[in-house]
């Protein structure tokens, strides 16, 4: 009679140690599967480091900038409130329209304009510049076209420096980027 009661003892924990392991399992594989899921919404919607959670482009704002001596700023918070801005500058008797532009927490500046449709608008929808009235698009990170009517217009870039949480550009680079994307193929 001693060795039947062991022999069910031992089954109640054989059966116990099987249940807490089929639970342990149970729970890693939620885990598991919560941690894939929460990865692919991230990178399919939140990766950006941006604050568009929508697949709606981003239409850009008119900002005045702020000119002194041989430089022109903007306000690095307009581009961190509206993620898309845009800027015309008034020299050489010419009107120059601009873009800045949050894309994966890095600041973009470039040439706002797509002189075979002459508009000066541009959404930003993901990685991607759309124009505002042709929708021919262009890479936002190195301004290349991609697609449409006015892809040998690539945008041309801006180097600016941050000053006192100012986005800081020299009039000679603003201008010199201007004219290269008024330039067909010059990339």
């Amino acid at each position: 009679m001693g060795t039947k009661k062991t022999t069910r003892r031992e089954r109640e924990l054989e059966s116990s140690r099987s249940k807490a392991k089929r639970n342990r399992l149970v729970i890693i594989s939620t885990v598991i599967v919560a941690i894939i899921g929460v990865s692919i919404y991230f990178l399919m919607f939140g990766g950006s480091g941006g604050g568009n959670q929508s697949n709606e482009p981003i239409k850009a704002r008119w900002i005045e900038p702020q000119m002194a001596g041989d430089t022109a700023s903007i306000p690095v918070s307009e581009v961190e409130k509206d993620q898309n801005v845009h800027f015309n500058l008034k020299t050489q008797g010419e009107d120059m329209n601009f873009m800045v532009y949050a894309l994966d927490g890095e600041t973009f500046v470039r040439a706002n304009v797509c002189p075979p449709c002459r508009s000066i608008g541009f959404s930003l929808e993901q990685a991607i510049l759309i124009c505002d009235t042709c929708a021919t698009t262009f890479n936002a990170q190195t301004g290349a076209g991609i697609g449409g009517a006015c892809v040998d217009y690539p945008k041309a870039s801006v180097s600016y420096e941050i000053e006192d949480g100012n986005i800081v550009m020299n009039i000679a680079n603003l201008v010199s980027a201007y004219q290269d994307t008024i330039e067909p193929g010059w990339a």
